[in-house]
């Protein structure tokens, strides 16, 4: 399974040279940084300063705050939609549950930059690129019988996004919950 191009407009905006790309990359790269931990109202200052690069750099690379929330955004989906192909080998069932712990992750982590693009044509795409590798992943569980036939794929993102809103206190926790979810979405047994 090939993992989607998400976005090849956003793909077309990376530099071509090595320097500038190296300095994109340097940027987004630090913007995941700085946004995780103060979300997508970070300082762009301390972002060029975390890249070691000038503000002038920032702002050639990404005009506006939004290009900046819009390109981590694009890398973060793209790493997720990849890791679906780097998970293929694996059996259904064991893919699935190893991509679903990735999205949680992913999702828990990408809040805030997904509620500053929520009206922005990149969320879109973004959601389809993660639909075009999400829903095979579980079809093919549910055709080895691993996982329950009645599921869809938009009911796993509910359980899933309701499991990375909550709030958890105690480390391990938010994990074990996605077990007891998992579980819920394994096909039940016959006795």
């Amino acid at each position: 399974m090939a993992a989607a191009e998400p976005l090849p407009e956003a793909v077309a905006r990376r530099p071509r040279r090595a320097d500038a790309r190296r300095n994109y990359e340097t940027l987004v790269a630090a913007a995941r940084e700085v946004f995780a931990q103060q979300g997508a109202g970070g300082s762009l200052e301390e972002i060029a300063r975390r890249a070691q690069v000038g503000i002038g750099t920032l702002y050639r690379h990404f005009p506006t705050r939004r290009d900046l929330l819009e390109a981590v955004y694009v890398d973060e989906v793209d790493a997720l939609c990849r890791a679906a192909g780097d998970l293929a080998g694996l059996p259904p069932w064991d893919a699935l549950v190893a991509w679903l712990h990735r999205f949680v992750e992913y999702v828990a982590t990408k809040r805030a930059l997904a509620e500053g693009l929520a009206d922005s044509a990149v969320f879109a795409n973004c959601r389809t690129a993660i639909y075009a590798e999400g829903e095979p992943m579980l079809r093919r569980a549910q055709e080895a019988g691993a996982a329950r036939p009645e599921a869809t794929f938009d009911d796993v993102l509910r359980l899933l996004t309701g499991i990375t809103a909550a709030s958890f206190t105690e480390p391990g926790q938010r994990e074990k919950v996605l077990g007891f979810a998992l579980d819920g979405l394994r096909a039940p047994r016959d006795h």
